[in-house]
């Protein structure tokens, strides 16, 4: 649950610019958090080299990908029924590759490949530099599987290439895997122990989307706060590291005040944040920069100390508390946004009060709200029963997502009346005459276009709102505008 979920991109299928040479057709399809968007990229990019364009054309593939997440049973379900449309196609089509990629592959490598018998390959998180020599094997009549988790793969020495891209936001990851070992998340498991990327190929990978006339880039990771770089290897040996590789180390702090520095005409954003893990030093570079958006997700899955002491959270209700009393004492515009579990096992009535008065205290702008789903092998499924009855999972559910909407609408609000800066992204949902983009605090914003494009930084005067969207007309260029 570390990752954001947009529901609206679920099963997107990807395309990127065709090359002239490739005569094979590659479609791939992503769901779950944005990390499988961004690695479905490194993966177009790898396969574009071997001889593959892609399609959004399920009929005429030669290799169908998805890349899968295992972070609630809801996503498993739905790349099920995904693989048995795939496959009958392949009755039609007996020459087309079907493969999973991403966390389900990992966790369920051989009930697909071999009980199953419903893929061709399974290629776990840190395997697609292997993708080549794995259609090799399925040519020639072999099992073609790489789950290894990797100790050092981070993907920095390949250019992803941009899917579908608006040509304006992009994301650039910047950490693989997660040490933090949440008894609720399988994310450890599938995705492996925490290792981050080289500095200087992250700033190079920024520094060609900028050259390429992209104005936002969000920092990407499980868990980004815990960004450590002392020359590679995973973030849990860095006490074996010498007095050199400490003096030099990079943290994310410093990252992100590296790319705000060199890049003053861009806008950086980052997910995921852990709560445990963001010092100081990252409020401050946050509060510091005016081109580091205001904006940070701040998982917390519970109000209640002793039900987060059960989710291995490792911080309590007060020690959250005290971390956004911190962040709006040094940013006092800032958004905050929530991920939250309700019906954990053992949660009562009175563990469900406690996050609802945590909602009040904090006074979240979003939320990403889940009814708790056990998933296999994880500390929880092992230890813990799930006895929260699935009726009172949905009643709790629904007071946290009532309350959630009724704070969103409160502080969307205290906009009205502002001047806010805003990336234009594409044209408004709404109405083909409008622009829509987001201000710093992550918040929708919609405006008609006028003489204004794609790409622009735009100062807009916020006349009313919805609880999720800002609605204004622009008055002109923001500083930021090149």
């Amino acid at each position: 649950m570390e990752k954001v979920i947009d529901e609206n991109k679920q099963g997107t299928s990807l395309q990127l610019e065709q090359k002239q040479d490739n005569s094979k057709k590659l479609f791939i399809e992503s769901y779950g958090c944005q990390m499988n968007f961004s690695d479905s990229e490194i993966v177009a990019s790898i396969l574009s080299n071997e001889g593959y364009n892609t399609t959004n054309n399920l009929e005429e593939a030669d290799l169908v990908l998805v890349n899968t997440c295992s972070i609630r049973d809801k996503a498993e379900q739905t790349v099920r029924k995904r693989l048995d449309q795939y496959n009958q196609i392949k009755r039609k089509n007996p020459g087309m590759k079907v493969g999973v990629l991403g966390c389900m592959a990992e966790r369920l490598k051989s009930k697909f490949l071999e009980e199953e018998k419903i893929v061709d390959m399974v290629v776990g998180p840190d395997a697609y530099k292997d993708l080549p020599n794995l259609l090799k094997d399925v040519d020639e009549g072999r099992d073609a599987i790489n789950v290894i988790l990797s100790k050092d793969e981070t993907y920095g020495d390949i250019a992803p290439v941009r899917l579908q891209s608006n040509g304006v936001t992009a994301f650039v990851s910047i950490t693989r895997g997660c040490d933090n070992m949440c008894t609720f998340c399988v994310v450890p498991f599938t995705r492996g122990r925490e290792r981050s990327r080289d500095p200087q190929s992250i700033i190079e990978e920024i520094q060609d989307l900028y050259e390429r006339g992209f104005k936002e880039v969000t920092l990407l990771g499980q868990n980004v706060d815990s960004y450590l770089w002392y020359g590679g290897g995973l973030k849990k040996d860095y006490e074996k590291a010498t007095e050199m590789q400490k003096a030099t180390a990079v943290d994310f702090a410093q990252l992100l005040d590296t790319c705000a520095t060199t890049f003053p005409k861009m806008r950086f954003r980052f997910s995921t944040s852990n709560p445990q893990d963001m010092h100081i030093e990252v409020i401050e570079t946050i509060a510091k920069h005016e081109n580091i958006c205001k904006y940070i997700h701040l998982p917390v899955q519970s109000g209640s100390t002793r039900i987060l002491e059960a989710m291995n959270r490792q911080h309590t209700r007060e020690e959250y508390m005290a971390l956004v009393d911190k962040i709006y004492e040094l940013i006092p515009d800032i958004s905050l946004s929530q991920d939250m579990i309700t019906g954990f096992p053992t949660e009562t009535d009175e563990d469900h009060k406690d996050t609802l008065s945590l909602m009040e205290y904090v006074r979240y702008d979003f939320g990403f709200m889940f009814a708790y789903s056990e998933r296999p092998g994880t500390l929880a499924a092992r230890k813990l029963e799930d006895d929260v009855p699935e009726e009172v999972k949905k009643q709790r559910l629904t007071d946290i997502i009532t309350l959630q909407n009724k704070i969103s609408l409160e502080r969307t609000q205290r906009f009205v009346g502002t001047t806010v800066e805003v990336l234009i992204e594409k044209t408004s949902k709404r109405s083909e005459d409008e622009w829509s983009g987001r201000n710093s605090q992550n918040t929708t914003t919609v405006f008609p276009k006028e003489n204004y494009k794609v790409g622009d930084f735009v100062l807009v005067e916020i006349t009313d709102c919805t609880s999720a969207t800002l609605i204004g007309k622009a008055v002109g260029y923001s500083p930021m505008q090149a």
